[in-house]
């Protein structure tokens, strides 16, 4: 047959009349297996628990957490840890799992099953600028006996909520040891360093810059002294150069009289004129002035030597006086010059310790930083290591985020695979379409000519005459028994839709009444 030819709707008629048994039978077969799969298939349980994932019970504000991770984040690490060969291994060998298979199944082989039956869904809410947040999560274990899929689900439960205190009382523990030992460390570092600040201002103590005002005080105070002390000097040189012309006068046995060369100026030599003189020169001068003492000192020895009687004994006695003035002189000069001395060695003390404070600032300031760094570490630390004993305790006394049972997993009333309707219906989809398919592949096959209009393409010639087929009564009853059989199949057929109807979906009455409802 060429390709010029369309088939036409009897032919396609004619083609489902040919192979109707074939399709009948098909059809039959097709939706025999899918039943006979869905009803074969085992049932498979399965058992769940419900999770809450429950906020810390004291305020953040008051005790921050120790652990900031998302909870997701922390299901799964504890799912990894619950899901290791070891555990899964204790609970295959307690409930005997796996042991009814067809085969025999090694080690890894039931671990992964293991595995794979073990299914951990999150449960999401929106919060309000967090996002998506987990909130709790769903355990779940699948196996086809109820009564096992409940134990193990509790088991792994029981896993979940030990594994996930131990984990949050661990990190707790570990990082409140880690605090305590780098405490411990920056506590010895800190007394090093304070150590050496201290050592170094024990060395440097004249020269520190907390003293440098002081030392800048000290050495104004010196020089004033320094500028009195040389000023006395001065003072005492000139009243020695005085005492000695007096020496000299007193040695050549002569009184020393107005116009007497050494006199620093003529003065009166009686008693009245001496006193007159005096307080003369207390309006003029201090009691410190050379020539007021010189005064003072002669009104004191014509004073004394009254009624002494000699010239000799007078001029002795001026001597002596002379030389006794003369000595305190001396001794005076040398104790102010000693004096100077000491004072100039304190300034240049003095200014070399101000010289050196930049010096020794700057060392200090390196030793200070050193040690502000280390004592502002130490306090960080200290205080972290208080904050994670506080969350240690909250841990150990389950006041922190934790996990709550908030559904413990039910025995199992109903299989969740497989979907025996799905199946069927998926039989009764595939059913047509696989008979169909038989039948399109059979035909293709197959080189007849069907049809006046088909010989007339294939001849390329018109067909003038065409005798219809004509039936014997053989045949005809053959038809009517097959039209028999096939309302039986098509009766049968219903039945069995109606029975799986009952059973797999719902009861016909309560189908019935809700389907009267609806039209009610």
């Amino acid at each position: 047959m060429t390709s010029e030819y369309e088939m036409s709707f009897n032919d396609y008629l004619a083609i489902i009349k040919h192979h109707a048994l074939l399709l009948i039978l098909s059809f039959v077969v097709i939706l025999g297996v899918g039943i006979a799969v869905a009803i074969s298939l085992p049932p498979t349980y399965e058992s769940s628990g419900t999770i809450l994932v429950e906020s810390q019970q004291i305020s953040p504000d008051l005790v921050a957490a120790n652990n900031n991770t998302f909870a997701d984040e922390r299901i799964e690490v504890i799912r990894q840890r619950v899901m290791t060969r070891e555990h899964l291994e204790g609970i295959i060998d307690k409930y005997n799992l796996f042991a009814s298979q067809s085969r025999q199944l090694s080690v890894s082989e039931k671990i992964e099953e293991m595995r794979n039956a073990i299914v951990v869904s999150l449960v999401s809410a929106a919060v309000k600028g967090r996002g998506e947040v987990t909130i709790a999560f769903r355990l779940s274990f699948e196996h086809r006996q109820p009564e096992i899929a409940n134990k193990v689900a509790n088991e792994l439960v029981t896993l979940f909520l030990d594994e996930n205190i131990k984990q949050r009382t661990e990190r707790a523990s570990e990082t409140t040891e880690f605090l305590t030992q780098e405490a411990d460390k920056l506590r010895v570092e800190l007394e090093t360093l304070e150590n050496r600040l201290a050592d170094f201002k024990q060395a440097h103590s004249n020269a520190l810059p907390e003293h440098q005002e002081l030392r800048m005080n000290m050495l104004s105070r010196a020089e004033t002294e320094l500028k009195e002390v040389d000023r006395d000097y001065k003072t005492a040189r000139e009243e020695l150069r005085f005492n000695e012309l007096e020496l000299s006068a007193a040695n050549a046995g002569l009184a020393t009289k107005p116009g007497t060369p050494g006199a620093a100026v003529d003065k009166p030599q009686d008693l009245a004129s001496l006193k007159a003189e005096y307080i003369r020169l207390q309006s003029l001068y201090t009691q410190a002035h050379p020539d007021v003492r010189a005064v003072k000192r002669k009104i004191a020895a014509l004073e004394a030597g009254k009624g002494a009687g000699g010239g000799a004994a007078s001029v002795n006695l001026d001597v002596a006086k002379a030389q006794t003035r003369i000595s305190a002189a001396e001794a005076r000069i040398k104790s102010l010059a000693d004096q100077k001395q000491q004072i100039l060695g304190k300034i240049a003390e003095y200014e070399a310790q101000i010289l050196e404070t930049p010096q020794v600032e700057r060392g200090l300031v390196t030793v200070m930083r050193d040690h502000d760094n280390a004592r502002k570490k130490y306090e960080e630390i200290r205080t972290k290591e208080m904050g994670a004993k506080i969350s240690e305790s909250l841990e150990q006394e389950n006041k922190a985020e934790r996990f709550v049972l908030l559904e413990s997993p039910l025995m199992p009333e109903k299989p969740v695979r497989p979907n025996r309707k799905k199946v069927v219906a998926m039989g009764f989809l595939l059913a047509p379409v696989g008979a169909g398919a038989l039948v399109m592949l059979l035909e293709m096959m197959s080189q007849r000519v069907r049809g006046a209009q088909a010989l007339a393409s294939v001849l390329g010639r018109r067909v003038l005459v065409s005798i219809p087929y004509i039936h014997t009564k053989a045949e005809l009853a053959r038809r009517r028994k097959w039209r028999m059989l096939l309302i039986v199949c098509g009766v049968a057929i219903i039945a069995i839709f109606l029975v799986l109807l009952h059973f797999l979906y719902m009861p016909l009455d309560l189908l019935m009444f809700k389907a009267l409802g609806r039209f009610a």
